[in-house]
């Protein structure tokens, strides 16, 4: 096998060409694989070419900027994104993450910090059993409900649009991902937040229960989302992706 076949693939998107060198330096100097682009139409044209583990993006690019990009990712993939942000833009970052970047790190940075970042993020990305489905799907059915993936609504069985926040979405994509496959509290924070939690923090059964009211699965009796006692939880349906 070749080197890096065995090697995890970065992709940084920036428009910075100083930060891209030193970037690409750094990360492959500490054993990864890094393509560097300036823009949002580079970006999708490495991805079109190459697998890639992790994305790395800017807020602040030219054209398209960071957030429409993270959308236009978390829609079609599970690509792991840690978003860039100014110093100080803490509005930024949390629409960031509302918008699926599983991490965010301010400028100025030590290249250090982004390294750990990207290990626990990729470690993350991999805690959890691979799904069996393709990704990229459009529509996904599950107990007569839909999920429209590119607006991120959920549709009742009666046709009703429910808007869904973005922590939702993650958690229900987590889900939808692995049906009938119990999850734990660990699992299920780890993907949902995208960053390191407190011991016994138990915020996952607050967003589990409001999820829950979306998709009117009584609390008491969930027929749909089930509590599993001592271990997590599972989404107890059918999946059907639809390209």
């Amino acid at each position: 096998m070749t080197h890096t076949e065995h090697t995890d693939h970065i992709l940084v998107v920036d428009d910075d060409a100083e930060i891209r060198r030193l970037l690409r330096d750094y990360l492959e100097k500490h054993g990864l694989r890094v393509t560097a682009v300036p823009d949002g139409r580079a970006m999708r044209a490495a991805l079109d070419r190459a697998r890639i583990d992790l994305v790395v993006l800017d807020l602040m690019l030219p054209g398209e900027d960071g957030l429409t990009l993270c959308r236009g990712l978390r829609a079609n993939s599970s690509i792991p994104v840690i978003m860039l942000t100014a110093l100080g833009e803490e509005t930024d970052r949390i629409v960031g993450l509302e918008m699926g970047a599983d991490d965010y790190l301010p400028k100025p940075f030590n290249p250090r910090e982004l390294l750990a970042r990207i290990k626990g993020v990729l470690r993350r990305a991999r805690a959890l059993p691979p799904s069996a489905e393709p990704e990229q799907a459009r529509r996904i059915r599950f107990a007569d409900w839909v999920l429209d993936v590119p607006s991120r609504h959920l549709i009742s069985p009666k046709g009703v649009v429910v808007p869904l926040s973005g922590g939702e979405y993650r958690l229900l994509r987590v889900f939808l991902d692995h049906p009938n496959r119990v999850l734990n509290r660990d699992q299920l924070l780890d993907f949902t937040k995208g960053r390191e939690t407190l011991p016994f923090d138990r915020s996952i059964d607050v967003q589990v229960g409001r999820l829950r009211q979306r998709l009117n699965d009584d609390g008491r009796d969930p027929t749909i989302i089930k509590t599993v006692r001592g271990e997590g939880y599972v989404l107890a349906a059918t999946v059907k992706k639809e390209n």
